[in-house]
């Protein structure tokens, strides 16, 4: 390095934001994440001790899985190099892993390579780096926002101890939030800056669990308030609702974030609780979630958890599938909600759905049998040299519109596949079948 690349690396790091300066260098520094990172923890042993073996790290944004990166570059006598999936490509890891060869036969020392937002890489980017990972040339760290399981292929997963940081609490951001303010070196000391505790703790809330979201609050604050009389700059709770005007909803429709709401969406339907429903409801639609696949899960539900107890219920979730697609945003909202309460407060079967599964593991697991001939189709020249047809009865000629006979196969006459519940219609199915089989 010259000294104008050291000149310019100083510069960036003074520019750089408040969060990226106030990353901690070693573990001691680093705030929250004690399940993983707490004094005798295999992560925390790993890296006193400098065998770091390939991991991934995997957590909402702000939560420390770069901050853990860089204390393991810190800390590791191995060659540390960096790479973010967002602008790498191919060349990049070729490179990459050249370089460690050379590093290992010239040293014997092993190349960590962190990888950020490594879900960004494809399929074939990842299969590059296997071999690599399996002979050791290379120690993998991740970070991805996104669940590995879903995003890392497999084979990187099966080599890798994932680790899953866990959104930062009120009290760890207010601790960061009063670091930064009094780091001279690093944060914003030099400033004369004091917070004021409800501030903190509105920051510390807001922040829904990202550090650096409360970091570039106190930035933005410090640097646009005007000093007091006393020569202190002043962070109040007015400030500081100033520097976060709206709250960030966390919500990737490509992640897990996305599959957990919808979950609890539907979970909230399936047991009764209009409230929780309408609620993960109206986060989907803050998060712009497209009103299509609301309804669809809306249609769903209505089919697999209401069922034969409100048949009605799939009608009105169809409709509105149908109300919303034509009619769109900010008034199929309503439209929704009116078909997530209906469906939430109808009385509630599996029958049906537990009817089809049943049938469909009988279907699977026993010889395809024959139809009873007297069931088979008659509407042909010859049916009845064959037998088919014969002895058939006509329900419409019985009373109540039944007569007995045998529908299932030979050997299946017994099985029951749909018992109907207690509740809504079901009360009246029972109530059918007990009148017209007396």
């Amino acid at each position: 390095m010259n000294i104008f690349d050291y000149a310019e690396n100083i510069n960036k790091e003074k520019e750089s934001p408040l969060a990226s300066r106030l990353r901690p260098k070693t573990l001691e520094q680093v705030v929250g994440q004690e399940h993983i990172i707490g004094e005798g923890k295999l992560l925390y042993r790993a890296i006193k001790a400098d065998k770091i073996s390939s991991v991934i790290f995997y957590g909402p944004p702000g939560t420390g899985k770069t901050t853990l990166a860089k204390v393991i570059a810190n800390t590791t006598s191995a060659e540390f190099m960096q790479l973010n999936a967002t602008v790498a490509g191919k060349k990049d890891m070729q490179e990459v892993v050249e370089k460690a060869k050379q590093t290992m036969a010239m040293s014997g020392r092993k190349t960590i390579l962190f990888i950020d937002e490594i879900h960004r890489f494809n399929k074939s980017q990842q299969d590059y780096l296997l071999p690599f990972v399996e002979d050791g040339t290379i120690v993998l760290i991740g970070a991805t926002t996104e669940n590995p399981y879903f995003e890392v292929n497999t084979a990187l997963i099966s080599r890798s101890i994932v680790f899953e940081l866990h959104p930062l609490t009120a009290e760890d951001i207010k601790k960061l939030i009063f670091r930064a303010i009094e780091d001279k070196e690093n944060g914003m000391g030099i400033y004369n800056g004091t917070i004021d505790e409800n501030a903190a703790d509105f920051l510390g809330e807001i922040s829904n669990g990202d550090a650096r979201m409360a970091l570039n609050a106190v930035e933005l604050g410090i640097l646009t308030t005007e000093p007091d009389k006393d020569g202190k700059i002043h962070i109040t709770l007015e400030v500081a609702e100033q520097c976060i005007q709206k709250r960030a909803l966390r919500y990737d429709k490509s992640g897990d974030n996305h599959y957990d709401t919808i979950s609890a969406f539907i979970k909230s339907m399936r047991g009764s609780d209009p409230d929780a429903a309408v609620y993960y409801l109206a986060r989907m639609l803050y998060a712009g979630e497209s009103v299509d696949f609301i309804a669809r899960r809306i249609m769903i539900c209505a089919a697999e958890d209401v069922g034969m107890a409100n048949p009605q219920a799939l009608v009105v979730a169809t409709s509105a599938a149908q109300a919303v697609h034509q009619v769109g945003m900010p008034e199929a909202q309503i439209i929704l909600s009116e078909a997530v309460i209906y469906v939430a407060t109808s009385p509630k079967s599996n029958a049906a759905c537990n009817a089809v599964f049943s049938a469909m593991e009988t279907v699977k697991n026993t010889v395809t049998a024959k139809v009873p001939p007297h069931l088979m189709d008659s509407h042909y020249k010859g049916s009845e040299k064959l037998g088919h047809g014969l002895d058939y009865k006509y329900a419409h000629n019985y009373p109540n519109h039944y007569v007995e006979q045998q529908y299932l196969p030979d050997g299946l006459e017994d099985k029951v596949f749909y018992e109907p519940g207690d509740l809504g219609y079901e009360k009246e199915v029972k109530k059918y079948f007990e009148l017209i089989k007396k």
